[in-house]
């Protein structure tokens, strides 16, 4: 049977070791990490942070495309910004939306959710006044918008919706339809409170004001859509949507270009003569020019020289047939001044 140590024969032991000793011994049991994170069980992340980047990339080509539109019908300089991605409680939504607002529905093609399109009223007075032809310097006080403001804008807000399906179809064959606007969020009941939602936050800079807009997506909705996300392959969608864009922007300024006017003036020669000899001529004189018959004439395009050709007639009409465009040595002193200039 094995001794039993008292407890004075115990004391002896521990007091041999050394405190070095002691936590070589205790520490190896005892492992401290600082590693971790806190979860809230109240709030669970829907969206991973690689999928909410993702998201973030496809709304910015919807950001730039809808900020284009805004330029060419509002004729003034405009940009939009998203500035945030957040995972929220529909309920926790519902209470940031100020009163009045301007909510406009739209439902998701194939699935049972809706999306909300959030302006500010600041922002919809604004673009209302600008198509309109005022000039909307001062933010105006948030007020509900009148029906005919509301019909303004709905045509607005169905060419962001487009632009939104637009960007969207880079990664997923998404539908977005319009479907109606409210004034009062407490009347917008499109997911139970405790849903989680996607919001996206933008900033619209128009002239030197700028304003709030965002994008509400219940994650039911986009369930499948989200779990396929891949931010690699929505890359490369999205480039090859950019690139088609900017083909189709190339066509349609040939388009625009390919209908504007010019003037084009040739100059046969010069020639030059005393105010004596200008008050002395009649009927029937001839002033010499210092161009030859032979010699090609220049052809100006906006004042400025560019082209050669040969004087001649068509149909019994006076005519220039284009021959060559003009280099470096064929222009003279005062075209070299003006191209410098303008570079």
């Amino acid at each position: 049977m094995a001794d039993v140590l008292s407890q004075q024969e115990i004391d002896s032991l521990l007091t041999g070791l050394s405190v070095e000793e002691r936590k070589q011994e205790v520490v190896p049991d005892v492992q401290i990490r600082n590693d971790f994170l806190s979860y809230d069980f109240r709030r669970p992340n829907r969206i991973s942070k690689n999928q909410v980047r993702t998201i973030h990339n496809v709304h910015e080509g919807f950001a730039e495309n809808f900020g284009y539109y805004l330029v060419s019908k509002l004729q003034t300089q405009a940009s939009i910004t998203v500035t945030s991605v957040d995972q929220l409680f529909y309920s926790e939504y519902i209470l940031s939306v100020s009163n009045p607002s301007c909510l406009y529905i739209f439902d998701i093609v194939g699935t049972d959710g809706s999306g909300i399109l959030e302006v500010s009223p600041q922002l919809a007075l604004s673009l209302v006044e600008r198509l309109l032809g005022g000039q909307a310097d001062q933010p105006r006080k948030p007020r509900t918008i009148t029906p005919i403001e509301q019909a303004v804008m709905r045509n607005v807000v169905e060419h962001a919706i487009n632009d939104l399906c637009s960007s969207w179809k880079a990664i997923a064959d998404l539908c977005f339809q319009y479907n109606r606007m409210e004034s009062e969020a407490d009347f917008v009941q499109l997911a139970p409170s405790s849903e989680i939602v996607v919001v996206v936050s933008f900033d619209v800079t128009i002239g030197l004001n700028s304003y709030l807009m965002n994008l509400c997506f219940p994650t039911f909705a986009l369930e499948e859509v989200i779990a396929k996300l891949n931010r690699q392959s929505v890359t490369n969608g999205i480039s090859v949507a950019n690139a088609e864009c900017e083909k189709e922007n190339a066509k349609v300024m040939k388009q625009h270009l390919a209908t504007q006017y010019v003037n084009i003036s040739a100059e046969l020669g010069k020639s030059i003569i005393s105010v004596r000899e200008l008050l002395a001529l009649k009927l029937g004189d001839v002033i010499k020019l210092d161009t030859k018959v032979n010699q090609e004439v220049q052809v100006s395009i906006d004042s400025r020289r560019k082209l050669a050709g040969r004087p001649g007639t068509v149909d019994g009409k006076k005519a220039i047939r284009i021959t060559r465009t003009l280099v470096e040595d064929d222009l003279i002193e005062p075209d070299m001044w003006h191209r410098n200039v303008n570079k």
